[in-house]
């Protein structure tokens, strides 16, 4: 049985699965599966995949009949995963020779129920290592210090999926999976919930990973309406944590959190299509309403004059609404 399963979703990925998956190959050994998980591509993905996959070792392919999105891809991974531990990759991205058979003794080491890892971020030819916003490496935590103050940058703010390692209790009885009605933020909502239910996590020096930035077919780069579904994650998230024993001192941080999100997006509202720019200003207005109005009275209290001035313009445009 395997120790370690490595989840890899793609769809329409064809000009760099070759580099994803050779890397895979490179890290292979008796102690590792691969679920190649090909959300209905369109492109040479398929072909490319099924190329790779007799070549590596413990190498299953998992296929989708209908794009189901990369919260599907995700839980389809998980469901198949037959390891002690499981992470993710994305299917643009690689990983450095070695990285997973050091990612896996860190992980049976510490025995935590997750572990994150740094990152190399690749643009073009440039490289920039992300450090994971961890208090301390390598030692056993309570996940909720992972949150910590508002103001500071902490690892619910760090939420590369792939960047990480989980121990298969996380998920067993369907205890732990991606929301699948997220097109994007599902990664947002899903590192929260590990933070605020796990027992244990650790943060690991390891930069393995390289993150592939820029690429056209990414929903990082998308300007329609898929964008826009921070705003359900993070109503999901304050509803989730105002059931939560912690409510009073973790809810500052996801009001900042969601404020920051709301004035990034209109920040760059004019890149958007018309639709989606209209109805970007019309939902940040009314999310605002909806936060606990005293933390978020601190919270813009608190934040720069530039995004908290565009805050409070979008919140009393829905008030004289």
């Amino acid at each position: 049985m395997p120790k370690l399963s490595v989840v890899v979703p793609f769809h329409n990925v064809a000009a760099y699965a070759d580099t994803t998956l050779g890397s895979l190959a490179r890290n292979a050994g008796p102690d590792v599966e691969f679920l190649l998980v090909d959300d209905c591509s369109t492109d040479d993905t398929p072909a490319v995949v099924d190329r790779w996959a007799d070549r590596i070792p413990g190498a299953e392919v998992i296929r989708h009949t209908a794009n189901a999105g990369i919260a599907a891809a995700r839980n389809s991974g998980i469901d198949a995963a037959r390891g002690d531990f499981v992470t993710f990759l994305d299917g643009d991205d690689w990983y450095a020779p070695g990285h997973l058979a050091r990612l896996l003794h860190a992980a049976r080491e510490l025995d935590c129920d997750f572990a994150r890892t740094d990152h190399v971020q690749a643009t073009g030819t440039s490289r920039v290592v992300r450090r994971a916003p961890a208090r301390l490496r390598g030692t056993v935590l309570d996940p909720r210090e992972g949150i910590a103050a508002p103001e500071r940058e902490t690892m619910v703010d760090y939420p590369f999926v792939w960047a990480g390692i989980y121990h298969r209790r996380l998920f067993e009885d369907g205890a732990l999976r991606f929301d699948t009605g997220l097109r994007t933020a599902e990664d947002r909502l899903f590192v929260w919930r590990l933070h605020l239910h796990a027992r244990t996590y650790a943060a690991l020096g390891l930069y393995g990973i390289f993150y592939r930035r820029g690429v056209a077919t990414s929903l990082t780069q998308i300007k329609d309406s898929r964008q826009l579904d921070f705003f359900p994650a993070y109503d999901t998230l304050l509803a989730e944590i105002g059931r939560d024993r912690d409510a009073e001192v973790l809810l500052p941080k996801a009001v900042r959190t969601y404020c920051a999100m709301i004035a990034f997006h209109n920040g760059k509202a004019d890149e958007y299509d018309p639709p989606t720019a209209k109805r970007l200003r019309q939902e940040s207005a009314a999310a605002l309403r909806r936060m606990p109005q005293q933390v978020l009275e601190t919270t813009l209290s608190m934040m720069d004059t530039r995004r908290s001035t565009l805050l409070n313009r979008l919140r009393d445009k829905q008030k004289a609404a």
